[in-house]
C-alpha cells in the first residue's frame, strides 16, 4: 500500500494511492471510497519526522570510493526536519559551497515510539519506505570535518513522494540518475548494516517517534549537481523522487 500525503482544495490530508488515484484516509484509518486524481493535488512531504536520523557509509562500494575503512559499527548523524522537501520541490544550491552531491538513499519511516527495541521486533516499529536524497555540500563536509552544516541546509533531505508498506528492505534496487542518466545502481542486500539492524540499534540510542526518518545511507557512484540538473533516486517496489537544483 502507498501512504501519500497531498493538498488540494485548501485542505492537506493523508491518503492511499492506487495508479493515479488517491482516497483519502479519515480518521487515521478508514479509508474513503471518494477517489481524486493525482494529477489535481499537490504532492507534500509524506511525513514530517521530528529528526532525521542518517547512516554514513553503509555500502562497502561507497566506503571504498570515499576511501574509509568499513566501520564496526553505524555511523550516525542528524539532518535537521527543515532540510525536507517534497517530490518536484527545488533543492536550493547554496552560495558558501562549490560542489553539492546527490545520495540515493533508502528512507525508513517509522510506526511508533521506539526505545531499546530488539531487531526481531523492528519490523513492528516500521510503518514503510520511501525514497530520500541525502543532499551534502562536499566540500563543507571535508572543510568541517563533520557533518552538520554539509547535511543541513534547507532543501538538502527530498523525501517521498509516497511511502510504501509492502517491501522488503532486504532487496530492493537503489538507483540515482542525473539530468536522465544513471550515476548510482545497487542493492540494499549490499548494506553493511541491515534496515533491521539499524532500528534496533538506532532505538538504544535515541527514542524513534512516529513519522521519524532512517536514511540508510548511499551506494558508490555520488557525484556533483550543478543548478539547472535534475535529480532522481530511483527505488525498486517503491517508486521515483526527482527534484531540480536551483540558485537561491
Amino acid at each position: 500500500m502507498k501512504l501519500i500525503r497531498c493538498s488540494g482544495n485548501g485542505r492537506v490530508f493523508f491518503g492511499v494511492l492506487d495508479g493515479e488515484i488517491v482516497r483519502e484516509i479519515k480518521g487515521g484509518k478508514e479509508i474513503s471510497d471518494e477517489e481524486q486524481k493525482l494529477s489535481e493535488l499537490k504532492i507534500l512531504p509524506p511525513c514530517y519526522p521530528s529528526k532525521i536520523v542518517a547512516v554514513g557509509l553503509n555500502y562497502r562500494d561507497h566506503a571504498k570510493e570515499m576511501k574509509l575503512p568499513m566501520p564496526e559499527e553505524p555511523v550516525l548523524f542528524i539532518k535537521p526536519s527543515t532540510s525536507i522537501i517534497a517530490h518536484e520541490e527545488e533543492i536550493i544550491y547554496p552560495s558558501m559551497s562549490k560542489r553539492v552531491d546527490y545520495e540515493a538513499e533508502l528512507g525508513v519511516v517509522i510506526k511508533k515510539r521506539a526505545k531499546g527495541i530488539t531487531e526481531k521486533e523492528a519490523p513492528d516499529y516500521i510503518l514503510g519506505y520511501t525514497c530520500f536524497n541525502d543532499v551534502t555540500a562536499r566540500d563543507l563536509q571535508k572543510q568541517d570535518g563533520q557533518y552538520t552544516r554539509s547535511k543541513g541546509f534547507d532543501t538538502f533531505a527530498p523525501l517521498g513522494p509516497y511511502i510504501e508498506t509492502n517491501v522488503d528492505p532486504g532487496q530492493l534496487r537503489v538507483e540515482a540518475y542525473l539530468n536522465g542518466e544513471r550515476k548510482q545502481s545497487s542493492d540494499t542486500k549490499k548494506l553493511i548494516f541491515s534496515v533491521f539492524h539499524l532500528v534496533s540499534f538506532i532505538s538504544h540510542i535515541m527514542t524513534l517517534l512516529p513519522g521519524d526518518v532512517i536514511a540508510t545511507g548511499t551506494p558508490s557512484g555520488v557525484g556533483p549537481m550543478s543548478v539547472g540538473d535534475t535529480i532522481e533516486v530511483k527505488i525498486e517496489g517503491i517508486g521515483t523522487l526527482k527534484n531540480r537544483v536551483v540558485a537561491r
